[in-house]
C-alpha cells in the first residue's frame, strides 16, 4: 500500500513539475547569437511553434516592431491585434534595448514554491527549480502526517507579459539594438528630445534585424491592425523597388489634412531646398511624401541596392550640412527615406495605414470609416495610451495590462466614465 501511495506521489510531483516548467519556458528560453551581426544581438527566441499554430500557413511573415521602454504597452497591443486577425505564421521581431528586454520577460511573483518565509501558520515557499526535488517529500508528508503543507502548492503566476493568455501562442524574437551604430550619423539636438531615441532608426537596419528573410513588414508601436496581415504582406512591389509605403497625399490622408499645415505632405516640408546638395538631386519639392511608420520591404532588393548604406550616407551628410527642413519637428527619420526612395517605391493600400489618429484631425474620421480601416495609426503627439487620442477605446481592446505594473494607461476621469 505504501509503495502505491509513493508511486502516486511521485507521479503527481512530475505532473506539477512539468506544468511549472511549461510556464517558466518563456523565461528560460534558449539564448542564441549570430557572430555575423554587428550591433544587433538576438536575445531570445521561441524556437518551436505551439500546436495551435500548426494549422497556420507555413510561410513565415516577419513583423518588425521597435519597442521602447516607455511605450511597451503599444508593442503588446500591436502584436495582440495582429495575431488575432490572421491564421498566418507570423513571427514578431521585437527590437529593443537590454533593459526593455528584461521588462518583457519579467514575471509577476506570487506566493509559490520554495524559499521559506517564517512566521506564518503554514510556511510559504517561493518557487525555485533548484528546490523542486522537495515536492515529493511535501506530498508524502501530506499523506503520512497531520502537518498540512498543501498550502505550499499555491498557484504560481509565472507568466511574463509575452506569455499572457492572449499572447501565449505567438512566435517572437527579441533583438537588441546597439545605439553605437548611430555614432556620427545623428546630431544631438535637445529641442528634438524623444525623437532622437535610438530605436527610431531601427527601421533603417531591417536586413540586420531579420537576416534570413526575403521580405518583412515594419510597423510603429502606435498602431492597431484590424485586417489579416497576410494581405499587407502580399502587397505587390514593382521590379527594382525595395519597399512599399503609404503616400501622404492618398485619399485617406486627404480627408483629414489640417488647414494651414502648408507643405506638411510634400518633400519641401522635410528637406531644406535652400541647400545646394538637395537641389542637385533634382527632386520636385511638390512631390508627395510618404509615411514610414508602416511599410513592406523586399529585403533582397534592400540588400542588393545597399539601402542601409545609402540611408546612413544621408544621415552623416545631414550632421555635417543640416539638410533637413526645420519646419516639422521630429521628422529626422523621414528625410533620408524620402531621398533614397524618391520615385523608387511602391504603394500600399491606404486603408492599411489610416493615420492622424494621434492628432486633433483624427477625430474627423467617422466611426464607420474607422471600423473599415485595416490598420489604425496614432501618429502625432497624442498616443492611445494617453489622455486625448481619438478612438483610444478601440486601441484599448487590444491592450494587455503589464504584469509588472511598470506600464499603465493614462486616463482622465471622463475618459473612464465614457468607456464604461
Amino acid at each position: 500500500m505504501n509503495i502505491i501511495i509513493l508511486v502516486l506521489a511521485v507521479t503527481l510531483f512530475l505532473l506539477v513539475l512539468h506544468q511549472n516548467f511549461l510556464g517558466l519556458s518563456d523565461l528560460l528560453k534558449r539564448e542564441i547569437s549570430d557572430p555575423n551581426l554587428v550591433g544587433f544581438q538576438p536575445l531570445a527566441f521561441v524556437p518551436n511553434a505551439p500546436k495551435s499554430l500548426l494549422s497556420r500557413s507555413e510561410e513565415e511573415i516577419p513583423v518588425v516592431i521597435a519597442a521602447s521602454e516607455d511605450r511597451l504597452g503599444g508593442t503588446i497591443a500591436v502584436m495582440n491585434s495582429i495575431y488575432h486577425h490572421t491564421h498566418s505564421n507570423v513571427v514578431f521581431y521585437i527590437v529593443t534595448l537590454n533593459d526593455t528586454a528584461d521588462h518583457l520577460r519579467k514575471m509577476k511573483p506570487r506566493e509559490g514554491l520554495p524559499q521559506v518565509t517564517q512566521g506564518t501558520k503554514h510556511q510559504i515557499w517561493d518557487w525555485s527549480p533548484r528546490t523542486s526535488a522537495l515536492l515529493p517529500m511535501l506530498l508524502i508528508l501530506r499523506i503520512f502526517s497531520t502537518w498540512e503543507p498543501w498550502h505550499l502548492l499555491r498557484t504560481l503566476d509565472n507568466r511574463s507579459w509575452l506569455s499572457s493568455d492572449s499572447l501565449k501562442s505567438i512566435q517572437y524574437k527579441i533583438v537588441d539594438f546597439n545605439p553605437q551604430c548611430l555614432e556620427g550619423k545623428v546630431k544631438v539636438d535637445p529641442k528634438q528630445g524623444d525623437f532622437l531615441k535610438p530605436l527610431t532608426f531601427a527601421r533603417f537596419y531591417l536586413p540586420n534585424l531579420v537576416p534570413n528573410a526575403k521580405k518583412a513588414i515594419y510597423m510603429d508601436d502606435d498602431v492597431i491592425v484590424q485586417g489579416d496581415i497576410l494581405a499587407l504582406y502580399n502587397t505587390p512591389l514593382k521590379p527594382g523597388h525595395a519597399a512599399a509605403f503609404s503616400e501622404d497625399c492618398d485619399s485617406t490622408s486627404a480627408k483629414v489634412i489640417v488647414h494651414g499645415a502648408g507643405n506638411q505632405y510634400n518633400y519641401i516640408g522635410f528637406l531644406d531646398y535652400k541647400k545646394k546638395r538637395i537641389r542637385n538631386l533634382a527632386m520636385k519639392a511638390s512631390t508627395c511624401s510618404f509615411n514610414p511608420g508602416v511599410f513592406v520591404a523586399n529585403l533582397t532588393e534592400w540588400k542588393q541596392q545597399n539601402i542601409t548604406y545609402q540611408l546612413e550616407k544621408w544621415m552623416k551628410l545631414n550632421v555635417e550640412e543640416e539638410l533637413y527642413s526645420r519646419t516639422l519637428a521630429g521628422s529626422i527619420t523621414t528625410p533620408p527615406l524620402l531621398i533614397v526612395f524618391y520615385k523608387q517605391h511602391s504603394n500600399i493600400d491606404p486603408m492599411w495605414n489610416v493615420r492622424h489618429l494621434g492628432s486633433s484631425a483624427g477625430k474627423r474620421y467617422s466611426p464607420q470609416f474607422v471600423k473599415a480601416a485595416k490598420l489604425l495609426h496614432w501618429n502625432g503627439h497624442f498616443k492611445p495610451w494617453g489622455r486625448t487620442a481619438a478612438y483610444a477605446n478601440i486601441w484599448e481592446k487590444w491592450y494587455i495590462p503589464d504584469p509588472t505594473g511598470k506600464f499603465s494607461l493614462i486616463r482622465r476621469h471622463g475618459d473612464v466614465a465614457n468607456a464604461v
